[in-house]
């Protein structure tokens, strides 16, 4: 294997130049010879082998009549060298004619890799750009070898060695291989903050997408020391710090140091928090005639007194923005200033509506795509050719396209257009894989082992459309769905779609028999606005229970169940769900809340008749530290109409996601008779609830964070009442049954279902509950821990001190 020599080109120049010099033919005060009077035709061409010796006389090419001078002579050597096809050029004069003299660079008969391990060698191959049959450069091999240390520096390993080399093979073709020592991986040992106080070190490291390396990193990349990583963290810190509030925030140095010890980076970050800002005035000046200032301040999303936020205020820029377009001034610009009060650390903010300039967009070309279709990226702008170009309009579509999950990276550029006040968009996107394929897997207390496969795609034939079918298989429960939606419906931004169901689950503890059900959604998602949404439905489903012949008949299964076994009712409903979301984060929230209102209207067809509504309302807040209080409140009714009896099966039963320490259907109305030999008395449902939850959350700080571990205390309180079943049962009197089982007026808060062994106690009393959980974020899925102990309860209901639920994706 002969080692590769790398030949400088701008010595060979600088060689070539004095060569001339030496020849008579470097400088335009040369003596008149016949070298400075030769054309290109009559130049001798010397050592091609494989190009053409016109192709080589090209580069020197004079207009017609014109002389051969050094400047087009030193030109000509500059293109040579740059097509990539010589190793070595130069110039001579002999005879009174110009020779050219090159070396060309042999042909690259394949390309490989060795000693490659940890970067297979489809992945090498895409970075670099010399190819099999193409020429041999050592300017490209030497930009290759960089791309592959780039590669790995990419995948923490810094101690990386690449060599290139070439085997001959003749007849002027070699082989080029990248001889690699891939070293040890080196990632992100320890994440250091100095002069944070506001924010202790552990919630800096959640803001930011570097992680430090544990027994976890063989499950991820984002421990890997990556400057590129780095310099976007430090705009993460940055937008964190001025969301709440600390405007003079910078960040003063970052350094990584590496600690061969620990065999990975200790990345350190020095900052200045300076101190808080709250909001002081709030004013809109407008410079536009007819532009109404008042009017635009109902768009602002900050008002005197709350804690400075950057992001709020960009936000309010962007609604103020639209406002005044819709009111015709396609040109004009909100621009905000603000006036900083460090004694009273406070910021006023004036936003100015000014007269921009008056540019249109001639185009929106859209580059990158290979896969999306360009009117899906099309329709996320606000905007369309010919009409004012808007740049806030424009940031919001970046960040709609951004939001989509479809693309690697987006970019939005400007190029100028055929005209100073046109401009052309460009927006140049890369798509990314948008498929997914689950086994999901878990177990929760009351549906035992269960799991799912599944299989979706969010970006349908590259058409935004999102799909997704999936199986569910467990102890106690199996069954099939299908859902479609077209986040585009009719060319409007309204979510449309459908869901096809099956399912099937079996008798438990809990309730005493099995249910079947099918049926379907159509759905349409209406977003009001950036916060508000409403979503429309219509259900069509069929349900039916079954009760086994040996737990009817020997566990004394309520008759108030045995009414309705092997019932099979159609229930066709339409309803909707009004969504206000004003959480900071989705998935792991710590501030803002979330208000939910649902009803549903059964009775258009089909076998029952009810009206059910619930609300939810979850408010997140900080309260110091790492600590986060939830607070929650939730209600539901139902009732029936139209004449018709509320079926058992339509009521609501809750347990442990009302009040924790209960069991499934552990709380609320229950049929004392059928507990008179000694099983569990079941759970009838009632059609009025509510519950309360106050819930601290903190992070265990001994850990590292990307454990992914939190603990909660928590408090919850509520009750579930008021059954409206049926109340005569005339199939009992067949069974010769002795009377009075139960002595139901004994019971306090206890009601008399017709005959005297249907029992129904049915309180309103208060069950409340504390507890402790352990929550985790785990590479296997969330996971959750919960203990609690019930404060107050009927000595009907049934407890459940532990639980635990989770699930697994991979």
């Amino acid at each position: 294997m002969a080692r590769f020599r790398f030949v400088s080109k701008m010595a060979s120049v600088v060689g070539v130049v004095a060569l001339m010099a030496v020849a008579g033919v470097a400088g335009s005060a040369v003596v008149p010879g016949a070298a400075m009077a030769q054309s290109a035709s009559s130049i001798i061409v010397e050592g091609n082998r494989r190009v053409d010796a016109d192709t080589i006389r090209s580069y020197f090419q004079s207009k017609p009549g014109e002389p051969l001078t050094a400047s087009r002579i030193d030109e000509g050597l500059k293109s040579l060298y740059a097509t990539g096809l010589f190793s070595d050029v130069n110039i001579s004069h002999r005879g009174g004619r110009l020779v050219v003299s090159v070396s060309e660079n042999e042909v690259i008969n394949r390309v490989a890799f060795e000693g490659n391990k940890k970067v297979k060698d489809d992945q090498l191959s895409m970075e670099v750009q010399s190819k099999a049959r193409s020429p041999l450069s050592r300017t490209t091999v030497q930009a290759d070898t960089q791309r592959i240390i780039d590669v790995y520096h990419r995948a923490g390993r810094y101690d990386v060695r690449v060599e290139p080399k070439t085997i001959e093979r003749g007849q002027g073709r070699v082989d080029l291989v990248f001889e690699i020592k891939e070293g040890d991986k080196l990632g992100v040992a320890e994440i250091r903050f100095v002069g944070n106080k506001a924010f202790s070190a552990y919630k800096l490291r959640d803001e930011i997408s570097t992680t430090e390396s544990n027994w976890l990193s063989w499950l991820k990349n984002t421990d890997i020391y990556d400057v590129d990583r780095i310099n976007t963290d430090q705009e993460l810190l940055r937008r964190f710090y001025l969301k709440n509030g600390y405007a003079d925030f910078r960040i003063v140095s970052v350094t990584a140091d590496l600690d061969r010890a620990r065999d990975g980076f200790i990345v350190t970050y020095v900052v200045e928090e300076g101190p808080q800002y709250r909001v002081g005035t709030v004013d809109v000046v407008s410079g536009v005639k007819d532009v109404d200032a008042s009017r635009l301040r109902s768009a602002l999303r900050v008002s005197p007194g709350q804690v400075y936020n950057a992001e709020l205020v960009e936000k309010s820029v962007e609604n103020a923005t639209i406002e005044v377009s819709k009111s015709g001034y396609a040109f004009a610009q909100v621009r905000p200033r603000g006036d900083r009060n460090v004694e009273n650390r406070t910021i006023s903010l004036i936003f100015s509506v000014e007269e921009g300039p008056r540019v249109y967009i001639e185009r929106i070309e859209i580059r990158g795509n290979t896969r999306t279709r360009d009117w899906v990226i099309r329709r996320e702008f606000d905007l369309a050719e010919g009409d004012a170009y808007n740049r806030v309009l424009v940031d919001r579509a970046e960040r709609r396209l951004r939001n989509l999950g479809y693309f690697k990276d987006v970019k939005i550029s400007n190029e100028p257009g055929t005209a100073p006040d046109r401009i052309v968009l460009v927006v140049t996107v890369e798509d990314q894989p948008t498929g997914e394929f689950s086994v999901s897997g878990g177990y929760s207390s009351a549906d035992g082992f269960i799991g799912e496969v599944a299989i979706s795609e969010k970006n349908f034939l590259g058409r935004g459309q999102y799909v997704r079918l999936a199986g569910q298989l467990g102890e106690n429960v199996q069954g099939i769905d299908f859902s479609f939606t077209e986040p585009y419906f009719l060319d409007y931004r309204v979510a449309a779609g459908f869901d096809l169901f099956w399912k099937e689950t079996s008798a438990t503890d809990y309730s005493p028999y099995d249910t079947e059900t099918a049926g379907g959604v159509l759905r349409v998602a209406l977003p009001l606005t950036d916060e508000l949404t409403l979503g429309l439905r219509y259900t069509l489903s069929q349900k039916e229970i079954t009760i086994d012949w040996a737990e009817e008949y020997l566990n004394n299964v309520s008759w108030a169940l045995r009414e309705v076994n092997g019932e099979s009712a159609i229930t066709s409903a339409v309803g909707y769900t009004l969504t206000y979301n004003m959480l900071d984060n989705n998935r792991e929230p710590t501030n803002g809340y979330l208000l939910e209102l649902k009803q549903d209207l059964a009775g258009l067809g089909g076998d029952v008749n009810f009206i059910r509504s619930t609300f939810d309302a979850r408010w997140y807040l900080p309260v110091t530290g790492d600590f986060v209080l939830l607070l929650r409140g939730q209600a539901g009714n139902i009732s029936s109409w139209g004449g018709e009896d509320l079926r058992i099966l339509d009521n609501f039963f809750k347990g442990p996601d009302l009040v924790r320490g209960f069991a499934p259907n552990g709380i609320g109305p229950r049929d004392l008779a059928s507990g008179y030999l000694g099983q569990d008395m079941d759970a009838l449902g009632g059609t009025l609830y509510w519950g309360t939850t106050a819930e601290i959350q903190f992070p265990l700080s001994f850990l590292p964070k990307d454990f992914g571990l939190k603990a909660a205390v928590f408090a919850d309180a509520g009750s579930l009442w008021d059954y409206q079943g049926n109340t005569t049962f005339p199939d009992i009197a067949g069974w010769n049954l002795p009377e009075n089982l139960v002595d139901c007026s004994a019971i306090a808060g206890s009601k008399t279902k017709g005959f005297a062994n249907v029992c129904v106690a049915d309180s309103d009393e208060i069950r409340s509950s504390v507890g402790v959980s352990l929550i985790w974020s785990s590479p296997f899925g969330p996971l959750r821990f919960d203990y609690a102990w019930a404060l107050t309860k009927e000595w009907y209901d049934d407890i459940q001190e532990f639980r635990f639920s989770g699930g697994t994706r991979f």
